[in-house]
C-alpha cells in the first residue's frame, strides 16, 4: 500500500486496514514459523505497511490535536 492511498483512506478505513494488516501480518508469522512461506520477504512488507499506517494515524491525531489547541 502506498503513501498516498494511505492518505486517502478516512478515519475508519484507516483503523480498520491497521487491524487488518496486523491480523494478516500475524496469521504470516504463524504460518511461517510452522513451515517456511513461499516468499517470506511478506513478512517485511507486512510490518513496514503496519508502520507506515500507524504513523499517518499519528499524525492525524496529532494534527487535530493541534488544530483544537488553536
Amino acid at each position: 500500500m502506498k503513501n498516498a492511498e494511505i492518505r486517502a483512506l478516512s478515519l475508519e478505513d484507516l483503523k480498520n486496514q491497521i487491524k487488518a494488516e496486523q491480523t494478516n501480518g500475524q496469521s504470516m508469522r504463524f504460518a511461517h514459523a510452522i513451515s517456511p512461506l513461499e516468499n517470506p520477504i511478506r513478512l517485511k512488507h507486512a510490518r513496514k505497511n503496519v508502520a507506515r499506517l500507524l504513523t499517518e494515524l499519528k499524525r492525524r491525531e496529532n494534527e487535530q490535536a493541534t488544530n483544537t489547541a488553536n
